[in-house]
């Protein structure tokens, strides 16, 4: 019980730590399309607000197209850090070449669309149509490094450089709001400007993160070389479940602007544009959640830790939750401030309208955290069905089905209530998919979870001991004996892991620990497989290489730390690795 305290408390300092850079990354677009509804509400006019609205679909697939791309890669680059490192060279290779080729081909189609005329859309108004076109124009310049920056930023995330992705996400943002005012009130440049100025931003996002790669400074380098072509297909695989509901929800923003039209009028989509453009700034944080979810859910996959997996679910469900409900009450209570941004006139019906979505819509936050969170454990765990259907009921069925009832009754209410009603549909999805795979109802979260034999070890293959203390560690060699003789592992294997445990957990806490005044623990994994003996140990101290002092002793350099010498002698391989801020050594005897 101690050590699962003790690894979950780890672990939710990981997230936490992780989880602004992944908000940020998700904001950057959201902030910009709310600072850019701004200029448009408040410079040009409701139809520059209709044509936001009408770009949305655009955006949905953009950034479902580029989640393929980071989503996929992420689940490979957790199997490759347990098990092998070198091949993510050839993996962030690829991954840019195809994700970049995706970015051109895009941008030069939504061009050719804009220039040639042929966005030809429901709407009654010429005049919507012109400013569609225009700003999908403009829009079009920055696509290609709108894809590769998120690529990027996935991977400088993951190689802990957290300073350069958060500068790089700020520039971004302030550099998108100076172009709004510089292209709409100093060059009235119209929606073209307003378009123009995101490509501008994002371009800028792009260019500080490759900066850092084209400097040489990276663990992973670019070559055309070294591309792994035969990831190209696994990252498609493993990436497109994770970007269907985004792909679904450019069809359910196409249908749903028809109902919107059909039965509101170009009102309904002005508003729903605005409460939408906030709400994409608030979204930013459970997608964030569950992008360091996927990523922790891909490297416990790689490791074969089923219990930090449980873990990370856990830790949404708690502190997650708790989050995205306190977020939702305030966007509730803040729902008229919020509208005024946009209108100003009580009296005009667009203004009741936006109000009744800041009212609603944040109510849909908290079981869409449940069943996206599923989604991603249903895709990096390879449930096929599951990760196939959940994001289709969760992008767009649910919604549509509940639109078609509610919309035509009580207008704009119904869409936002259609959005509530969905959450519920999907844990119902979730729970039937469970009963009809296991045949009976789960009782337990963790028979909801239902995770598959060939990931981990059993309970009885492994052993968990967390140490917060130097006299913690003197039982440490004693309680791995034990577990190895009853596995019936020989004596002197027996010993030997014992002593390493004692000696590696020994040094960090008498040398990692003192230097800062965080709250450390040392998390250590014995693993029984195939007649090898396994040992992790893990701790979220400073960085400390292991193997840099190995090589000055062996160069007869240092005399100290005898302790890592005795375990580079005693064990058959040692490899250690700074993971999302983390030290990992891990050792096969």
């Amino acid at each position: 019980m101690k050590h699962r305290s003790s690894s979950l408390q780890l672990l939710t300092g990981l997230f936490f730590r992780l989880l602004p850079y992944h908000i940020l990354l998700i904001a950057i677009n959201a902030v910009n399309c709310i600072t850019d509804s701004l200029y448009a509400s408040n410079a040009i006019g409701k139809s520059a607000m209709s044509a936001l609205g009408l770009y949305a679909p655009f955006n949905h697939f953009l950034y479902a197209a580029s989640i393929v791309f980071v989503s996929g890669s992420q689940i490979l680059y957790g199997r490759y850090l347990a098990n092998n490192r070198q091949k993510i060279h050839g993996l962030f290779s690829v991954t840019l070449v195809i994700s970049g080729a995706l970015g051109i081909l895009a941008s030069l189609i939504m061009a050719a669309w804009a220039l040639t005329g042929s966005p030809q859309t429901p709407v009654s108004a010429d005049s919507d149509i012109m400013m569609f076109k225009q700003y999908l124009l403009g829009q079009a310049v920055g696509i290609p490094a709108l894809i590769l920056g998120q690529q990027l930023f996935s991977f400088l995330s993951l190689e802990n450089q957290k300073n350069r992705t958060m500068v790089a996400g700020i520039l971004c943002l302030v550099s998108n709001l100076i172009m709004d005012h510089i292209c709409i009130v100093v060059l009235n440049m119209g929606m073209f400007g307003l378009g123009l100025s995101s490509s501008i931003s994002v371009w800028i996002f792009f260019g500080i993160q490759a900066l850092y790669y084209l400097r040489g400074k990276s663990e992973w380098r670019f070559s055309l070389l070294n591309c792994a072509w035969k990831d190209a297909l696994s990252i498609l695989v493993l990436g497109y479940p994770g970007a269907l509901s985004r792909f679904v929800e450019m069809f359910r923003c196409l249908i749903v602007n028809g109902l919107i039209l059909m039965y509101v009028g170009n009102v309904g989509l002005s508003s729903f544009a605005a409460s939408n453009s906030v709400m994409a700034v608030i979204w930013a944080v459970p997608f964030g959640m569950l992008a360091v979810a996927r990523m922790l859910f891909s490297i416990s996959i790689g490791e074969e830790d089923r219990q930090s997996m449980i873990n990370t679910f856990k830790i949404v469900l708690t502190y997650g939750m708790l989050l995205i409900t306190g977020i939702a009450a305030l966007l509730i209570l803040g729902a008229e401030p919020l509208t005024r941004m946009f209108y100003r006139d009580p009296a005009d019906p667009v203004y009741e309208m936006t109000v009744m979505g800041f009212r609603l819509i944040p109510l849909c936050m908290m079981p869409a955290i449940f069943s996206l969170h599923f989604a991603a454990y249903a895709q990096t765990t390879e449930k096929k069905i599951m990760s196939l259907v959940l994001p289709c009921c969760d992008g767009m069925i649910g919604v549509v089905l509940f639109s078609f009832i509610l919309i035509p009754v009580i207008k704009m209410n119904g869409l936002y209530i259609a959005n509530i009603l969905n959450g519920v549909f999907c844990a119902l999805v979730i729970l039937g998919g469970s009963i009809i795979h296991r045949k009976k109802f789960p009782h337990t979260f963790e028979d909801l979870l239902d995770i598959p034999d060939r990931i981990g070890v059993t309970a009885d293959e492994r052993i968990d001991i967390s140490v917060t203390s130097m006299e913690e560690v003197e039982s440490i060699s004693q309680k791995v004996i034990d577990f190895c003789s009853k596995r019936g592992i020989d004596k002197r294997r027996a010993y030997f892991a014992g002593l390493c445990m004692e000696e590696i957990a020994g040094n960090v806490i008498q040398h990692g620990f003192p230097l800062d005044k965080h709250h450390h623990s040392v998390d250590i994994r014995v693993i029984h497989k195939n007649d090898g003996v396994i040992l992790r140990i893990r701790d979220n101290c400073a960085v400390f290489d292991p193997s840099e002092y190995h090589k000055l002793m062996s160069a007869g350099e240092d005399g100290k730390n005898v302790g890592i010498q005795l375990v580079y002698n005693i064990a058959d391989e040692v490899s250690y690795q700074n993971l999302l801020g983390m030290n990992v050594l891990t050792i096969h005897i």
